[in-house]
C-alpha cells in the first residue's frame, strides 16, 4: 500500500498545480503549460488571442487563479 506521503508529492508533481517559479501574473499559463505539456508562451500567446473572442475568458482565468493550488515547497 503507498503511503500517503508518495501519493501527495506524485500529485503535486502530475496534477494542475500553480508553479512558484516561471509564472508571469498568477502563474495559472504557467500551471496549464506545465500539465498539458506545452510552452508557457504558447499558452499565453492562445490566452491573448481569445481575448478578442467574446466570452468569460478574464473570470476563467480568475476561477483558476482562485482554485489552482500553489506548487508545495520541497
Amino acid at each position: 500500500m503507498p503511503s500517503l506521503t508518495n501519493t501527495r508529492s506524485n500529485v503535486g508533481h502530475r496534477g494542475l498545480v500553480r508553479p512558484r517559479r516561471g509564472k508571469l501574473v498568477a502563474g495559472v499559463a504557467a500551471g496549464l503549460a506545465r500539465r498539458f505539456g506545452v510552452s508557457p508562451t504558447l499558452v499565453r500567446i492562445l490566452f491573448v488571442a481569445s481575448m478578442l473572442l467574446p466570452g468569460p475568458q478574464i473570470v476563467a482565468y480568475l476561477a483558476l487563479w482562485i482554485i489552482m493550488p500553489k506548487e508545495e515547497r520541497i
